[in-house]
């Protein structure tokens, strides 16, 4: 009886034995990540083993690791010389928040993103108050020309750029490393810093007004008309997004202003001094009308700027062009 019941155990060892399911894991990719005060190593995507199965029970096995946000903090100051044009008085530091004002700046972004912010953002006053979207880029340190990373930002009237919801330092999805930093806005012409610049979870100020320490790539890339004393802005009037300002000869942006004012549909007789409100590319002071002929109108502004450039000087023409001074491919 003892044998019959040792052979019995020996049996099912052997069933059992041959039924063991293996386990393994295997990883297909990973990196490590690090900055200057810590190092992460992960894998990534999820990871299956093939399924196994003893017949009765089946074992899929794996892991995934969820995708690591690593962030910087950005704190630019900037300008725009459009809504620096005739301040408020009594205001003449700030940009002119009219188009905050007249409620036409909209809660969806302009830009390829399309962020979207709370209106509530855009009832706050004083020097915080919202000028505009811009859209802010960072590019790499070796190939100034490549963008690595850019979103939109809102605008305060002290030249803060900060996050969407109208307060927060912007923070970018990057990594901490050196950096050109740029910023562009719908109409006015875009600049981008002289120097690569350090980023990293901690806020790094990053100011492009300081007339006295300008810190922009290439030559003459802001302006001083029409700036509170002491600071540059970016100029306006780039309204044919050509990376250009032209008042006029070829490719002139006056005539981009003409085409968006007879194509509004209240002017109803294709008159050039018909004026309509909004937010629209062609109101190139920011005031929220756009008008081509007739008072306060937006053709001034262009050529103002074009003639008031550094390099516009000795034999003053309306011929001028204004171009970017951002590095492309």
């Amino acid at each position: 009886m003892k044998k019959i019941i040792v052979c019995i155990i020996i049996i099912i060892g052997t069933c059992v034995q041959a039924q063991t399911i293996e386990y393994q894991v295997i990883g297909s990719s990973g990196t490590t990540l690090s900055n200057a005060s810590a190092s992460i190593n992960f894998t990534v995507g999820e990871l299956v083993v093939t399924t196994i199965t003893d017949g009765t029970t089946t074992l899929t096995q794996g892991f995934h690791q969820g995708e690591i946000q690593l962030s910087i903090n950005l704190s630019a100051v900037a300008y725009l010389q459009g809504a620096a044009l005739n301040p408020n008085t009594g205001e003449e530091t700030l940009m002119r928040d009219d188009l905050r004002v007249a409620d036409y700046i909209p809660t969806t972004s302009p830009y390829s993103d399309n962020a979207t912010c709370n209106a509530a953002v855009f009832t706050t006053t004083g020097v915080n108050a919202i000028v505009d979207w811009i859209w802010v880029e960072l590019r790499d340190e070796t190939t100034n020309t490549i963008v690595l990373h850019s979103q939109s930002a809102l605008l305060q009237r002290d030249g803060d750029v900060v996050a969407i919801d109208g307060t927060s330092t912007l923070s970018i999805n990057a990594g901490a490393g050196n950096y050109y930093v740029a910023i562009n806005h719908r109409n006015h012409l875009g600049m981008m810093s002289a120097n690569t610049i350090t980023l990293s979870a901690t806020a790094t100020i990053v100011n492009f007004t300081d007339n006295t320490n300008q810190i922009t790539y290439g030559t003459n890339a802001q302006s001083t008309y029409g700036m509170p004393s002491g600071k540059v802005g970016m100029w306006t009037g780039n309204v044919g997004g050509d990376a250009s300002v032209r008042y006029q000869g070829s490719g002139n942006d006056t005539n981009n202003i003409k085409d968006n004012v007879l194509a509004d549909a209240g002017n109803t007789t294709s008159s050039n001094l018909h004026t309509f409100t909004g937010y629209d590319v062609a109101d190139v002071n920011l005031d929220g009308s756009i008008r081509y002929q007739g008072s306060g109108n937006d053709t001034n502004s262009i050529k103002d700027a074009v003639l008031a450039h550094p390099d516009n000087q000795s034999s003053p023409s309306n011929l001028f062009i204004i171009l970017e001074q951002l590095p492309e491919n």
